[in-house]
């Protein structure tokens, strides 16, 4: 049996106080909040899915991976569900933000639209070009594209769809949502029988 860690309180967390974490227990750490995740089979199957419609045509010059920190300052170290990186990181964690080309997230049950709009906010801030939303809880998954626009450093949603999701942004990509809705609800039929 595996007991769950007991962590320090403090009412605002920074980056140097992860080094007081158990090494094994993935966190993120948004506006000072620490946020220790429990995805899902079915969030970690989406993100599965991303990762390889991603890397289909993944130029050599970048990387696709899971559920990897990215440093952006001492009060955040977000941790999207799957990010696109330029090649040469593959040994470090967290990853360098400059060098992420693509945050994804998979909207998880019961999350909040806060949370999602302050990952959002910290990814622009921090530069990241694109950024996907990708919610799986509603009858068709969705995806939402999202670029920064102008020197606000500031996200412009640049497609939502529940159909197929094709892109030029990092490098061309297409996501087929209805095949991925097709999965979605096979692997949810299992637990109503």
């Amino acid at each position: 049996m595996t007991v769950a860690p007991i962590l320090p309180e403090r009412p605002e967390w920074t980056v140097d106080d992860l080094g007081d974490l158990p090494k094994d227990l993935p966190y993120e750490l948004i506006n000072g909040r620490l946020i220790v995740p429990s995805p899902t089979l079915l969030h970690q199957d989406m993100c599965v899915e991303l990762l390889l419609a991603l890397r289909v045509n993944c130029p050599k010059e970048f990387q696709v991976g899971i559920d990897l920190s990215m440093r952006v300052d001492h009060r955040n170290e977000p941790r999207p569900d799957v990010v696109a990186v330029v090649r040469g990181n593959a040994d470090r964690s967290p990853l360098p933000v400059e060098d992420v080309v693509l945050a994804v997230e998979v909207v998880p049950t019961g999350w909040h639209f806060g949370d999602l709009y302050d990952k959002a906010n910290v990814y622009a801030r921090a530069g990241v070009q694109t950024y996907w939303v990708v919610d799986p809880t509603h009858e068709r998954i969705a995806l939402t594209e999202y670029t920064l626009g102008g020197a606000a450093r500031e996200y412009e949603q640049v497609t939502h769809t529940e159909d197929l999701f094709v892109t030029e942004r990092p490098w061309k990509v297409s996501v087929d949502l209805p095949a991925l809705t097709a999965r979605r609800n096979d692997l949810l039929a299992g637990a109503d029988e």
